[in-house]
């Protein structure tokens, strides 16, 4: 135990439940779907049939002849008042569908159920267009347009945030300059050292193309949003989405309004992994400013997976090789990902980033490029294109361990960066844990005694890691009358974090987590915070959090010094108290300062603190997965008997949360690994758009979990704290493809590795 560890509060590294626990298991939390609004309107999507195609006329008489319908609005109805290519601009089809299951107009009703029957009555009249659904047919030079209404504009993308240096340490990014296809719009390039040269002096080369499908983040509760304008003009949306002052913003950018005359209420959330940010809020706004009456959306399972921005199929293929000593030499990769209808959420540049890893190559050279296509507009999902990249490298890192008669591990470690190394994008990836996760996998039994499994059973490792992000966030935290204490932010609360605002508050004050209250405020009143995601907010938000509570306890000790007339230096705040030292049956509880504090005859300004931050720099997550698997080799069918996950969590603040973290991360990652595909016909027709198609882990299909909770404090979260969201998924499937081929000998790579797929390859003892 270091002696930072020896000098955290006793209310750090406790299992405190969460907050929002008990509402949530009774069944008291109201979710958005459980909000009602007087006068309130149901708006119902009409969605498009085909893939591509332009829209020619769109007949809403026999909709608008439906008791109770008050209107059906097209894009031309929409009062948007800036322009754009993106999805927020394009809520509905403007003249070209772009893919089966874009919204086309919106039915509104006093009814769900008559809104419902008018949508079923909407006549799109269209003229088919070649529909682009094959990723690597879009990249051909010569390829049919994917969207012919306009000019597709390049992006280059790559670094995992916007703020970061693109060159450093010798790095370079650059601009692929292929293909000729117009349906690339985005590029990303990392090179470094002669990667050529580098190959040619390796004594063994590995290769693989990798692929993998379309994903549905899986959420519980599809999307839902209720607008209306309040008696004052502010247009109200209470929402499920992950960011309420990134939707406030955007809306306000959308319809042309000030800021202030936008108000965003972040409702309970029931699951969202990155795909919920603006899919149907601008439906409800732009509906409600039209009809003048508040509009709820709420979409069905089906519409939402035909219309929402799942995680995005990818094609990657890499090389690389090391010499005999086990030196990581050289790397070469070209990755391509569908970006589907709309771009701005590609992730062929952060995939490009962790194609590389967390180890030193003499050389790489990546290229990525983000390819549209008649699919959804592409999102985020739980470390995006993390997954995709590590279930390439880390099957390759296996391959090279195999061929060099290598431990995995050992091959591992000694290639790992180092806290001055640099990603691909010049940031430092500073002291990270990674060495610490591997001895503690190494030392577990279930690694050491893999040589003795039966037939048909196999253990594989991989590593994962996400650079982690950071936003600019801030805090109120004060002293009630009661002496309990409220921590004011503006977070929706996804993963457990306000328990987390509590503990940090907590620890800050010398009091119980059960003192502090965490509210969660609209646009209009809280502080100003991050979206939710990317683990940013326990690494942004928590540090403000702390500052505020910092501040807070200056003022209390302040104001104490002033009661007991006794030198500030000479108090300390501790078990709910200001006492002096050494005396403390001389000291005044927080109770008695808060009591003080209200009524007409205070004499003192409010003991509150409020503070703001952003992270100097990234705390990465890195994590390492090992998993134990039995196949039948018959059949096919896959079995995970045990998933063991060492993650360093910089500081523990609450082990419970985290183990809950690290079990649903992982959980998604077998999903991606065994189960998960969107899948579609021919003509680009979804055909998963339920949960009795789109397959689902389930609580039968868990394995026994064990977790590793490992601390290698970061430097500038709350307590060392690190973001842990995106870890747990992170590598999961890669170990699972390399246990599957330690059980059966034959090598995967094509996601999901379902039944039939490990049928086939134990068949024709070749890769699928």
């Amino acid at each position: 135990m270091d002696a930072h560890q020896e000098a955290l509060p006793d209310v750090i590294g406790r299992s405190i439940p969460r907050i929002d626990g008990r509402p949530k298991v009774t069944g008291h939390a109201r979710f958005a779907a459980d909000i009602a609004v007087r006068g309130m309107l149901h708006g119902r999507p009409v969605l498009a049939m085909p893939a591509h195609a332009r829209i020619e006329r769109i007949d809403v008489a026999g909709a608008l002849a439906v008791p109770g319908v008050v209107a059906v609005l097209t894009a031309a109805d929409l009062p948007i008042a800036t322009e754009g290519n993106d999805r927020l601009h394009e809520p509905l089809a403007r003249h070209e569908i772009l893919w089966a299951g874009q919204p086309v107009a919106l039915v509104v009703a006093d009814t769900a159920e008559a809104a419902a029957d008018a949508a079923q009555l909407v006549l799109v009249e269209t003229t088919p267009l070649d529909a682009v659904v094959d990723l690597e047919r879009a990249f051909e030079g010569g390829a049919p347009r994917a969207r012919l209404t306009r000019p597709i504009e390049e992006t280059v993308s790559g670094s995992a945030e916007s703020q970061h240096a693109a060159v450093g340490g010798g790095a370079e990014e650059f601009t692929p300059d292929e293909p000729a296809s117009a349906n690339v719009v985005a590029r990303s390039g990392y090179r470094r050292g002669d990667v050529e040269s580098a190959l040619a002096a390796c004594d063994v080369v590995v290769e693989g193309r990798f692929t993998t499908s379309w994903v549905h983040q899986g959420y519980l509760e599809p999307q839902v949003a209720t607008a209306a304008t309040d008696d004052d003009g502010i247009l109200h949306v209470t929402s499920a989405t992950q960011g309420t002052f990134q939707t406030r913003s955007e809306l306000a950018r959308l319809f042309g309004r000030p800021i202030a005359a936008v108000r965003v209420t972040g409702a309970t959330l029931g699951g969202a992994f990155g795909g919920k940010f603006l899919i149907v809020e601008p439906l409800a706004a732009a509906a409600a400013l039209v009809v003048g009456r508040p509009v709820r959306v709420e979409l069905t399972r089906n519409e939402d997976f035909r219309m929402s921005n799942p995680a995005p199929a990818g094609l990657i293929e890499v090389r690389a090789g090391a010499t005999r000593d086990g030196r990581l030499r050289g790397l070469r990769a070209r990755i391509r990902f569908d970006a589907g209808a709309f771009a701005e959420s590609s992730v062929e540049g952060i995939a490009a980033m962790l194609t590389i890893g967390p180890y030193r190559w003499d050389a790489h050279e990546v290229v990525a490029f983000g390819i549209e296509t008649n699919r959804f507009g592409t999102g985020a999902y739980r470390a995006p294109g993390a997954t995709q990249a590590t279930f390439a490298l880390e099957q390759l890192i296996d391959e090279l361990a195999l061929r060099l008669d290598l431990d995995p591990i050992e091959l591992r470690r000694r290639n790992l960066v180092g806290p001055d190394d640099e990603m691909a994008d010049g940031t430092p990836w500073g002291g990270i844990g990674l060495a610490e996760c591997l001895g503690r996998v190494a030392e577990h039994p279930l690694y050491r005694d893999r040589a003795s499994l039966p037939d048909g059973e196999g253990v594989g490792l991989a590593v994962g890691a996400w650079p982690g992000g950071r936003q600019a966030a801030s805090a109120l935290c004060r002293l009630e009358a009661d002496g309990r204490v409220t921590v004011v932010t503006g977070v929706v609360d996804m993963s457990g974090t306000m328990t987390g605002f509590a503990t940090i508050a907590a620890a800050g004050l010398g009091i119980a987590a059960d003192d502090v209250s965490v509210v969660a405020a609209d646009t209009a009143s809280a502080p100003r915070s991050p979206f939710s995601g990317g683990s940013v907010i326990t690494y942004s938000m928590g540090r403000a959090v702390e500052r505020a509570t910092a501040v807070l306890r200056e003022k209390i000790l302040g104001y104490a010094a002033q009661v007991l007339e006794i030198d500030v230096r000479d108090l300390e705040l501790a078990d709910g108290a200001v006492r002096p030292k050494g005396t403390p049956e001389r000291g005044i509880t927080l109770a008695e300062i808060g009591e003080r504090m209200d009524g007409w005859s205070a004499k003192h300004e409010p003991l509150e603190g409020h503070a703001g931050s952003i992270p100097p720099g990234l705390a990465p997550l890195t994590v390492v997965h090992l998993i134990h698997v039995r196949v039948d080799l018959e059949s096919g069918e896959v079995r995970v008997l045990d998933h063991v996950v060492a993650q360093d969590v910089g500081r523990a603040l609450n082990p419970a949360i985290i183990e809950g973290q690290l079990h649903g991360g992982a959980t998604q990652g077998l999903g991606w690994a065994l189960r998960e595909a969107m899948v579609f016909d021919d003509a680009g027709q979804l055909l998963t758009g339920t949960f009795l198609d789109y397959a689902l882990p389930t609580a039968t299909d868990g394995p026994r979990f064990e977790t590793l909770i490992v601390e290698v404090p970061s430097t500038d979260g709350p307590y060392g704290a690190r973001g842990i969201g995106e870890g747990p998924v992170c590598g999961a499937a890669a170990a699972a493809a390399n246990a599957v081929h330690d059980a059966t000998g034959v090598r995967y790579r094509t996601l999901p590795m379902t039944a039939q797929r490990i049928w086939r390859g134990l068949r024709d003892r070749a890769p699928d």
